[in-house]
């Protein structure tokens, strides 16, 4: 079967807009193919807003997710392999979805999957950071 990470990620895009939220995506920038602003990567990875808003033709094929937007003023084409798809999130309250490994996919960079980074006690956020939990 095809991955089920694009219908996932245009999914919860479309109930986070739905909800007058602002849809995240965090992103593995270690992958390759990955074109985002390299100077706005911390640990290996982005946080990139995806609000009609914040970015113009924005597509989300079964491939890649892509778009332009400005950072710090300059013009910028996105192109985001959806394997490097960490996460989608509401900025406003963290409700949204982390991505695994998906069974019978190939690693996207050969390297062993992360572990998910703990958000602290069932219930809790961290101060200013939304709290994601996988959803099977």
């Amino acid at each position: 079967m095809a991955s089920s990470r694009p219908y996932l990620v245009r999914a919860f895009n479309e109930w986070i807009l739905d909800n007058d939220c602002t849809p995240y995506i965090v992103v593995d920038a270690g992958v390759q193919g990955v074109q985002v602003p390299t100077e706005h990567v911390a640990n290996g990875q982005i946080v990139l807003n995806i609000s009609p808003g914040a970015v113009k033709n924005l597509v989300v094929g079964n491939g890649a997710l892509e778009f332009s937007a400005r950072f710090g003023g300059v013009p910028m084409q996105v192109f985001v392999p959806l394997q490097a798809v960490m996460a989608i999130y509401a900025r406003e309250n963290g409700e949204g979805m982390v991505f695994g490994s998906e069974p019978g996919s190939p690693d996207p960079d050969g390297q062993a999957p992360e572990a998910e980074p703990s958000a602290g006690k069932a219930g809790q956020r961290p101060s200013g950071k939304p709290s994601l939990k996988v959803v099977k």
